[in-house]
């Protein structure tokens, strides 16, 4: 065990590794985890903080994380050379499954995480059979399936991506000979295919959780564990379905990778970083036909070195809590020293030989680094819009909120914000759990009290071709609401709960070009006993990070920091009646100390508006970084006429528009309704008309491969 940190593979930032390069990463991480090692090696504890499950946990998460790593390594190598890895780590579960030992590990019927981590350990051992389960003493392998054991008949599993902890460990059991369940492995295969949504994507449960577990545990696992020795025969049917899944869904998530390599920075356990490479090497393992060897190993390498250039793994060669360098407050109450190495997963990819395509094939470009382009993603209510300029990958969000529709829950900023990017980070101090204060669109009482968003129903996704090129609509309408959340709540992820308080209907659309969101919005329904007088409408834009400035002027609002602006603008409506549209009555930029994994201050501009129910509000809001040239001109909005007495259902409820005529194209030919129609000259010149659909048949065009519309 080597006392000091192996020293990092030697490459120039920006380019692909070779192999070698990622073959010295991971050995690289393992030799400076294994440094932490208890003597007999059942336990990694890396330094910090203890974590919230306590230090038997996190000894136990470090051994089964690095495991992974370990396995992989030593499987592509066939062990040649690796005996000695091979053999330390079947020491540790040798000392781990001894109920004597003081290093024993955490049993599955004793603590919960030991399921999640029981996974990894049956998955390599499966991997690695020939090289460390079948080198293990008969006590040992003994000792193994008596840990293991508890899985079977464990109706305790949440019905999440946990299923496949069960899934996993009682294949493994089945392939050895030992107790298991087909009936609980088909039931919880079952589960998993509840969480199946359109176009590939899988929800992390019943709720809409849409975030990196679909790429890194549910198109993950199936793959992985159709490989396993006792799987055949139960996935020979589903083989097929779970490859076209991990085919449709990987064309989007490529969409979601900044030019930098940076993932999307949403949802919980961020501190996996680089495990977001992971479905790309999933899609080399699966032979996923879309997309080509090249792509798949290019997109995983600019992810795995983003991490790699900016402090992660640190300089001891140590992965810590954070998503660059350390933040300690991007933890769950899950998260401990070891929780990070779940990173692990996103070296999948050398596990794979040599001369496996996904290395011999030359690398191909990230959509962001070969064009502009939108792109709808139907599931989780999300327009996705790239820029080569800059590289940056923005999404605005009319789906996800970690909640099922109708809950009046507080938002969680991981998960419920209008917009996540490659580059910028939702505020994540208190104020930002609390109530909405970055990329919001929320009623302020008297006390200034944002109100959240959460069980929002989804409108539309769609990308519409336009003349003068594609706009992204999507939209949602949720009765906001205001949240005192109950005290001392764990957090998961997921947002608060407490009494809620109704404020009114609040609808919004976003139109996408480019690096420009046209954000509309309204609110009707102000809920009885509140005076709309004593209430504002607030907007607020982009939250930057590092260095920068506020300028707030009478065309809008700018912050900057670390080479991106964020720019906020009020914009006035024509086509409809004074009383009909709200302009801004006050704007600002609310800057925060520590909110953020990214730098200090964080700076978010905002415009306030008073809150006239059923009148509209139009912004312009924009991010760019230091290259893009998108941020030049003004905006402006036109409602088409429509006829005094006809009805437009917004978010399901009735309302009038008050002009003289309406065309047959306006009418949503599949619910019979009136959608208003906006026109728009965007900042760039190019002029664009929109049909605000009603209609919840989601995504005209978002589930097409070609959904990525070049700009």
């Amino acid at each position: 065990m080597p006392s000091d940190p192996p020293v990092a593979p030697g490459r120039a930032r920006g380019t692909d590794w070779t192999r070698q390069d990622w073959i010295g990463f991971a050995d690289l991480l393992l030799g400076s985890a294994r440094r932490f090692a208890s003597p007999g090696h059942a336990r990694i504890t890396p330094p910090g903080p203890e974590g919230g499950y306590g230090r038997a946990v996190d000894g136990l998460e470090g051994f089964a994380r690095t495991f992974l790593l370990a396995g992989f390594r030593i499987a592509a190598e066939r062990c040649a050379g690796l005996d000695e890895l091979a053999d330390w780590y079947a020491r540790g579960i040798a000392t781990g499954t001894d109920p004597a030992s003081p290093e024993r590990w955490v049993r599955l019927d004793e603590h919960a995480q030991a399921k999640v981590e029981a996974a990894s350990i049956a998955l390599v051992l499966d991997l690695t059979r020939p090289w460390i389960w079948d080198r293990l003493t008969p006590a040992v392998q003994e000792r193994v399936v008596e840990y293991l054991s508890p899985v079977v008949g464990d109706a305790t599993y949440p019905q999440i991506n946990w299923v496949w902890f069960r899934i996993v460990v009682q294949t493994f059991l089945r392939s050895v000979g030992a107790l298991s369940s087909v009936d609980e492995i088909e039931e919880d295969l079952a589960t998993h295919d509840t969480f199946r949504r359109a176009d590939g994507w899988l929800s992390d449960g019943q709720e809409r959780a849409y975030d990196h577990y679909a790429g890194w545990a549910l198109h993950l696992y199936p793959t992985l564990w159709a490989r396993m020795s006792g799987a055949a025969d139960l996935a020979a049917d589903r083989r097929g379905r779970d490859v076209a899944a991990l085919d449709r869904f990987l064309q989007d998530a490529l969409a979601l990778v900044g030019a930098d390599g940076s993932p999307l920075i949403q949802g919980r356990s961020l501190t996996y970083r680089f495990a977001a490479a992971a479905p790309f090497w999933v899609g080399a393992v699966a032979g996923v036909p879309s997309l080509t060897p090249g792509q798949l190993r290019h997109a995983a390498g600019r992810i795995v070195a983003h991490f790699a250039d900016r402090g992660a793994p640190d300089e001891r060669g140590l992965l810590t809590i954070g998503w660059h360098g350390s933040w300690p407050r991007l933890a769950q109450i899950y998260s401990g020293p070891g929780s990070p190495y779940w990173a692990s997963k996103g070296l999948l990819g050398i596990s794979l030989p040599e001369d496996h395509p996904v290395w011999t094939s030359p690398a191909e470009p990230l959509p962001v680094e070969a064009g502009d382009y939108v792109r709808a993603v139907s599931a989780p209510g999300w327009l996705v819009s790239g820029t080569r300029a800059d590289g940056v990958v923005r999404v605005n969000n009319h789906g996800t909120d970690h909640a099922v529709e109708g809950s009046m829950v507080a938002d969680s900023p991981l998960y419920a914000r209008l917009g996540y990017s490659t580059a910028t980070a939702p505020l994540l101090d208190e104020a930002g759990w609390t109530g909405p204060t970055d990329q919001c669109v929320a009623v302020l009482d008297s006390r200034g009290r944002a109100t959240h968003r959460s069980g929002m129903r989804t409108l539309i996704v769609r990308v519409d071709d336009c003349e003068a090129g594609p706009v992204a609509v999507a939209g949602s309408t949720t009765l906001a609401h205001w949240v005192e959340a109950e005290p001392d709540q764990r957090d998961y992820g997921n947002g608060r709960i407490g009494p809620s308080v109704p404020a009114g209907r609040l609808t919004v659309y976003s139109l996408v070009r480019t690096a420009w969101e046209l954000r509309l919005c309204r609110v009707d329904d102000v809920a009885e006993g509140l005076d709309p007088g004593m209430l504002r409408l607030r907007i607020s834009g982009w939250p930057v990070a590092g260095d920068g400035s506020a300028e707030v002027s009478t065309a809008g609002v700018t912050a900057t920091g670390a080479g991106l602006t964020s720019r906020l603008h009020g914009i006035p409506i024509g086509g409809v009646t004074a009383d009909a549209v709200v302009v801004a009555t006050g704007a600002g930029v609310a800057v925060h100390g520590d909110a953020g994994p990214l730098g200090s201050p964080v700076r978010v501009p905002w415009l306030d508006h008073a809150l006239r129910p059923g009148a509209w509000v139009a912004a312009l809001v924009g991010l760019s970084g230091s290259a893009n040239r998108h941020d030049h001109g003004t905006c402006r909005v036109t409602f088409d006429p429509v006829d005094q007495g006809s009805v437009v259902r917004i978010g399901g409820d009735e309302r009038r528009f008050d002009e003289d005529r309406v065309d047959e194209d306006r009418v949503d030919q599949d619910s019979g309704d009136q959608a208003p129609g906006v026109r728009v000259e965007w900042p760039d010149g190019r002029s664009t008309h929109t049909r605000l659909s009603t209609r919840t048949g989601q995504g005209s065009h978002s589930g097409d491969p070609v959904a990525i519309r070049a700009l």
